[in-house]
């Protein structure tokens, strides 16, 4: 049985403040993600995350999108060499997906029905960090079968097989959510569920994974857009995060329906570089996902922070220009 055989510190690899050291493996196991040297850490969710791995806690994720929630989780495993895993329990997600189905196959000429096991059981026989994406999104057939393994030593009975499966005891379980259970509340994710308290509460740790602070923001954004790190470069990304926050402000206000994320952000900086054309690049990576109603706001907003009028064309009259 494979298990961590590497111990690392948590203040070299992520910055805390504390000498505790956590548990890990060697390089040069399958599936563990690669590594951004970019990545920004929050402390308190690298903490929780942490417990996850090194103690076998459930770690539930709940942030707004694009704040880098399954990132976090991929970042902490690439730096233990961790195998990871990610699903996104969207709508097409079964409960047979899940636990696994018969299926019939060629075996000497002949067809032969033989279970196939789905995702579930396939990970929890491995030192697998399982990352369960869009958590409140799950069908509800699909929910119940989550709540048998999130006990810490929780057992999977599959009763296809007749047979009781024992997770292995590096397997992990983690999950993320736009929502913290209580359903599409703001109007904004829509398709989420109200999730069963009963299983809320099996979860061991329920972190938040808030927005950066703006210095850690530019900090990222600068390193995947390497244009806006130094000169006016680095004036026009201070103002590019000066303009999402006062979106998300705004989103919080309820005078915008679509705040500016920092996927949002960096797809700007990104597509700035690509056409060479900071305000068409707003326009296609943001301000055309907004109500058209709204676009006399964002305007305001872009003035404030470049200081300069948000020309009124349309994308398609800039890019034909």
């Amino acid at each position: 049985m494979q298990l961590p055989d590497q111990t690392f510190s948590a203040r070299e690899l992520f910055g805390l403040d504390t000498d505790v050291r956590v548990n890990g493996f060697t390089s040069g196991m399958d599936l563990v993600p690669a590594i951004d040297p970019a990545y920004q850490f929050q402390p308190e969710v690298t903490q929780a995350i942490l417990a996850g791995f090194m103690h076998n806690k459930r770690v539930l994720v709940q942030g707004l999108h694009g704040s880098g929630k399954s990132s976090h989780i991929e970042q902490v495993a690439a730096r233990l060499n961790w195998p990871c895993m990610r699903v996104n329990l969207d709508g097409h997600i079964t409960r047979l997906d899940l636990v696994g189905k018969d299926t019939v196959v060629m075996q000497d000429g002949h067809q032969v029905t033989k279970f196939q096991e789905g995702i579930l059981p396939w990970c929890m026989r491995k030192p697998i960090a399982l990352i369960l994406d869009e958590y409140d999104a799950g069908r509800p057939d699909v929910m119940f079968v989550i709540q048998r393994v999130l006990e810490r030593e929780g057992s999977f009975t599959l009763m296809e097989q007749n047979r009781t499966l024992h997770p292995h005891k590096a397997f992990r379980l983690f999950a993320t959510s736009n929502t913290v259970g209580q359903g599409n509340t703001q109007g904004l994710y829509h398709g989420v569920q109200q999730i069963n308290q009963a299983q809320m509460d099996r979860w061991n740790l329920v972190v938040a994974l808030n927005y950066l602070p703006a210095e850690k923001e530019l900090a990222i954004l600068t390193a995947q857009v390497p244009s806006l790190a130094q000169g006016e470069g680095l004036r026009v990304a201070n103002a590019m995060i000066a303009l999402a926050n006062l979106t998300r402000q705004s989103y919080a206000m309820g005078d915008l329906s679509v705040l500016m994320s920092p996927r949002t952000l960096i797809n700007w900086g990104e597509n700035a570089a690509l056409f060479q054309d900071r305000v068409l690049a707003f326009k296609l990576s943001y301000l055309n996902k907004c109500d058209p109603s709204e676009h006399t706001l964002v305007a305001e907003l872009y003035q404030r922070c470049f200081g300069e009028t948000l020309p009124t064309a349309d994308a398609s009259a800039a890019l034909r220009s």
